[in-house]
């Protein structure tokens, strides 16, 4: 039997049962949570209920595990779709596979102010259930039509087909919390860790953002209501923004029931900016729970994972400046494989972010850890500290988390036998180069996260002048600037994403910006990619130049891998 035969086959014999299956509240005797809870993992990861990989066949007639053609990679985790060259992906979430597809603005025309003679016809009429699945095992649409061979065509139980047809239908069904007909509705979070300078370097900046978008927004409403039927669809899916400021206080175990009680209180779409002085962890993990995005919060210690969905940093802060260090080690071709290493930081959380990011860095590249020397916060350092140091790691490359007044008697490394070479990291030295001493320049080295000044003159003149004519002063422009570029990115991807306001389609938005040169003051530039939640890919390697003053100057390229 061919195996076309044989799909259309397993679609006749399921089909029948799946007609009369599926209650409002779950579906084959599973609650509803159960059955969105499997159909998840067969969607994103394309795995069975049993814990089987799905199978499927590509290209007419080559088997594959499912795994590596889950639905997700290609409808996306919203499930709105996606253009991949000449390939287009159409959506497969209920809010569009329930209904006819036509062009949208000749939809809305039809339905509310144009005669019915003037309907346009479908681009294939609407799903059922038993529509999706076939369209799933057999690959055809409603219209009979073969889709195209891009799409697997997977084999499953007529049980597995009917929760994974569940979770389609509510995938992306209703709008996500914090969207009504007129209000997108977004919160900011500010802990009590800021000092009052730092607060409004964010905070005022954010709120001009928000008035200003809602300040056109009156014409946006009359022209909808009152413009011309062909340019109804353009003004229609508008909505002003309010922004919620959520204050945290007290012991950072404390936040996460402060969160949930803000939210409650006032559900919303997404965070923006935001600012802590510590870990930002207690509000990332927030975020995951509630599936609430986090957009560019302003914090030096984000939580760093390899999958978590919900939280876009500007880059992973001091850990990344200690990935970046033991990545340049390890292109030196004048430093053996395996030369030894010791890194001495304060018991604080910047000097261990940036140890830890050094030391999973070696790891990775298959390297040997380095020694630890922590240091306790009250533990005064001298030339006998720098001399024993050197005695017990003779010959060791010497790495430096520490803060430019904790280098009392430094200059000791410069005397005989001196390390091959000594890193430390320029956010933490501080905005002066030359607290490191002369007598250790020629070997020294430093992380340097951001652009440097030559470099940003005309994105710094537009953030500038941006914040005068907003009224605002130039107090904290590193904070400032990241708050100017998240209102310049914001009101693009909501201007995207048209009348489908869903949480994870908001963050696929953000996935398919190109990269950010232009409006971005502090970074060389900002990155983006399907998945990807660190924006700041790079970190430069700089040494400090002879000068009056002592400047920095880029020893490598922006990204170090």
């Amino acid at each position: 039997m061919r195996k076309g035969a044989l799909a259309l086959l397993i679609v006749v014999c399921g089909i029948a049962t799946l007609a009369a299956a599926g209650e409002p509240e779950g579906v084959v005797g599973l609650t509803r949570d159960e059955a969105l809870k499997l159909g998840e993992m067969m969607y994103r990861r394309g795995v069975l209920p049993s814990g089987e990989p799905m199978r499927a066949l590509v290209q007419e007639d080559i088997e594959v595990d499912g795994t590596m053609f889950s639905c997700e990679s290609c409808h996306l985790r919203s499930g709105m779709g996606s253009i991949e060259g000449t390939v287009v992906t159409l959506p497969t979430c209920g809010s569009w596979l329930y209904k006819p597809l036509v062009g949208r603005e000749m939809k809305r025309q039809s339905e509310e102010r144009l005669p019915h003679w003037l309907n346009p016809p479908p681009f294939r009429k609407a799903y059922t259930d038993r529509l999706v699945a076939r369209a799933i095992w057999a690959g055809k649409d409603p219209d009979d039509r073969e889709l195209s061979w891009v799409m697997p065509r997977y084999k499953m139980s007529t049980r597995d087909m009917e929760i994974l047809v569940y979770y389609l239908k509510n995938l992306s069904s209703e709008f996500s919390p914090g969207v009504d007909g007129k209000t997108l509705k977004f919160a900011t979070v500010i802990g009590d860790d800021v000092s009052p300078e730092d607060r409004e370097a964010m905070l005022g900046p954010l709120e001009v953002i928000v008035n200003d978008h809602n300040g056109q927004m009156r014409h946006e409403e009359r022209r909808a209501r009152h413009g011309p039927f062909n340019m109804e669809e353009r003004y229609s899916f508008y909505r002003r923004f309010s922004l919620a400021v959520w204050e945290l206080r007290g012991p950072r175990d404390t936040w996460p029931a402060q969160l949930e009680e803000h939210y409650r209180r006032e559900p919303v779409f997404a965070l923006l900016g935001g600012i802590s002085g510590g870990d930002w962890t207690p509000i990332h993990r927030f975020c995951e729970r509630n599936k609430i995005p986090c957009i560019f919060p302003i914090t030096d210690y984000p939580a760093i994972s390899a999958s978590d969905w919900y939280t876009l940093y500007f880059s992973k802060g001091y850990y990344q400046e200690g990935a970046a260090a033991a990545r340049f080690l390890r292109r030196r071709q004048d430093l053996a494989r395996n030369i030894p290493v010791v890194q001495v930081y304060r018991a604080g959380p910047a000097g261990r972010e940036a140890a830890r990011g050094f030391r999973e860095a070696r790891v990775t590249m298959e390297l040997a850890p380095p020694v630890d020397v922590e240091l306790a916060q009250d533990q005064p350092l001298g030339e006998p500290f720098w001399g024993r140091l050197v005695a017990e790691h003779a010959g060791a490359v010497v790495v430096l988390w520490l803060a430019g007044g904790d280098l009392d008697g430094v200059e000791r490394l410069g005397e005989e036998p001196r390390p091959p070479l000594v890193m430390a990291s320029a956010t933490l030295l501080g905005d002066a180069p030359s607290v490191l001493p002369a007598a250790i320049r020629d070997i020294a080295y430093v992380t340097h996260p951001l652009s440097f000044p030559k470099d940003e003159e005309r994105s710094r003149l537009v953030t500038r002048r941006w914040l005068q004519s907003k009224g605002l002063p130039v107090t904290n422009f590193e904070i400032q600037s990241k708050m100017y570029f998240l209102g310049w990115m914001l009101a693009g991807m909501v201007k995207s994403m048209r009348d489908d306001f869903y949480r994870d389609y908001f963050l696929e938005r953000v996935d398919m910006m190109r990269d950010q040169y232009y409006s971005i003051a502090v970074y060389p530039r900002l990155s983006f990619g399907p998945g990807q939640r660190y924006a700041s890919k790079g970190c430069y390697v700089a040494r400090v130049a002879d000068g009056d003053p002592p400047a920095l100057e880029a020893a490598s390229e922006w990204v170090i891998h």
